[in-house]
């Protein structure tokens, strides 16, 4: 019996879907060359194939569990894709180059569907990750376990983008690790990720000249971080659609510190809007510490779950901040404001400011997603929308 018109038109329209989804895929694949690598696979080890890798290459490896698999990676135009589930790197004893699991020195690299852990190394650096030099793209994976997560050189041309990434559990013996250091690089931004569990040092750390901070979720879960952000150098920094926590066993009151070791870009600008801020510590704590000298600082829109006021440290814009309690949210820890809380529809407007767009456009889905906005900002804080997605 033939289909009806509509259920063949339907069909139709589905079947052009796909033909195009897979001419996009196989569009952005051309002129790669793939390697596959497993234990079923002539390459075996992921080091083996970077070996064999040259520029634009793309590299399929097989979900699993891979021990001592250490690289280095200096070619151009590399992506490193999961295939069948989680590729799970344990250093077990290994680093590359005496750094970490992987060395990344290239002019365009991505990774996703990974996880790193257990880098350990003389010098107390071991990351899941050494970023040296180039355009790394971080995409799904996790660190954990490590010295130190993921690492970067001070290259001034550097360029760093993590997605939808998890950061815990990363330490070193003498306390001086973090869950992500950005060193002094041109550009950072950082969208969708958890970070949690930091041991003595911060969950992220960034003298990056620019650095974006997006939608994500740090909150110290149990751990002892001391800042949950911390930019020493100052640049530019757009803190935007946050959860930010502070746990009760910091060592640290303020929980976002800016230029506490010098200022030493062109522009320092702090950008602090849109965001969830969270005080546990039983004394009470600060929401920024700002060493003077800063070009402005803009903290607008922001939710403060604790005693303290977002009070101005340094001369800028501090305006339209709430401070609220537990009860303003719904249960669960999402930090999703309950249909009835008083501070619904309060936001402003901020639009574009110098450059930079200040209007939330996704927000933050746990466990390390964002899912864009499906209507315009109105609430202060991180969340906009009142139920969480169906899943």
């Amino acid at each position: 019996m033939p289909l009806p018109a509509p259920t063949r038109l339907l069909r139709r329209i589905g079947l052009l879907v796909a033909a195009l989804l897979l001419c996009s895929a196989a569009s952005a694949d051309e002129g790669f060359k793939t390697l596959q690598v497993g234990p079923l696979r002539t390459i075996k080890t992921i080091a083996a194939s970077a070996k064999l890798a040259g520029d634009n290459t793309i590299i399929d490896v097989d979900a699993g569990d891979y021990l001592g698999d250490v690289a280095v990676w200096t070619q151009a135009n590399i992506r490193l894709r999961a295939v069948g589930g989680r590729v799970r790197l344990r250093a077990d004893g290994q680093a590359a180059e005496g750094k970490g699991i992987w060395v990344v020195r290239s002019a365009q690299f991505s990774v996703e569907g990974f996880d790193f852990s257990d880098a350990r190394v003389p010098s107390r650096n071991g990351a899941g990750i050494r970023f040296e030099s180039g355009r790394l793209l971080v995409r799904d994976c996790s660190f954990t376990y490590n010295e130190m997560g993921l690492l970067t050189n001070n290259d001034g041309q550097a360029v760093l983008e993590v997605e939808n990434s998890e950061f815990a559990h990363n330490n070193r013996p003498d306390g001086h690790n973090h869950n992500l250091y950005i060193g002094r690089i041109a550009h950072a931004t950082v969208t969708g990720s958890y970070f949690h569990h930091a041991q003595t040092g911060h969950l992220l750390k960034s003298r990056a000249a620019l650095s974006h901070i997006l939608y994500n979720r740090l909150t110290d879960d149990g751990g002892s971080a001391s800042y949950e952000l911390e930019f020493p150098n100052g640049g530019v920094a757009v803190v935007l659609g946050n959860i930010v926590q502070q746990g009760p066993l910091t060592e640290n009151p303020a929980v976002i510190s800016f230029g506490a070791e010098g200022y030493v870009w062109p522009s320092n600008q702090l950008y602090l809007v849109n965001n969830t801020l969270v005080d546990d510590l039983p004394s009470g704590g600060s929401w920024l510490r700002i060493k003077p000298g800063a070009d402005s600082v803009l903290a607008v829109n922001n939710l403060l779950v604790g005693p303290a006021r977002l009070q101005p440290t340094t001369p800028g814009d501090f305006r339209n901040n709430f401070n609220v309690d537990r009860s303003a949210f719904l249960p669960g820890g999402s930090y999703r404001l309950r249909s009835t809380a008083a501070v619904l529809g309060k936001a402003i407007d901020l639009g574009n400011n110098d450059g930079q767009d200040l209007r939330p456009q996704r927000e933050y889905i746990h466990s390390a997603q964002t899912r864009a906005l499906d209507i315009a900002p109105h609430n202060p804080g991180a969340m906009q929308q009142l139920k969480a997605p169906a899943p």
